[in-house]
């Protein structure tokens, strides 16, 4: 048996049948309180505290035109290639532990 891959675009989506979209219109009518979780246990804090960004995490990068220091760029110029990448961890360690 081999298994082909359909690959669909948004815009060349089959139409929805009516019984999906009688079943879509359900579902949106249903209050969350009706809404059954007991298949869905409840994260506890502890969970919650140790959870992590996937290990493949790429945040959307935007160029932008910043003006610093002559001597801060020479320094991070000096610890080798990368220093915008060096930059932004910099900025991004500042940025989770301000409080």
């Amino acid at each position: 048996m081999t298994n082909k891959l359909i690959e669909r675009k948004i815009d060349s989506l089959p139409p929805l049948t009516e019984a999906q979209k009688a079943d879509l219109e359900r579902l949106a009518a249903m209050p969350d309180a009706e809404i059954d979780y007991s298949d869905i246990p409840k994260l506890t804090d502890a969970q919650l505290d140790g959870m992590q960004r996937p290990e493949f995490y790429r945040p959307v990068k935007k160029q932008i035109t910043a003006r610093v220091d002559a001597d801060v760029l020479a320094w991070l110029k000096s610890q080798g290639k990368g220093y915008q990448s060096r930059m932004n961890a910099i900025l991004r360690d500042a940025m989770l532990n301000t409080k």
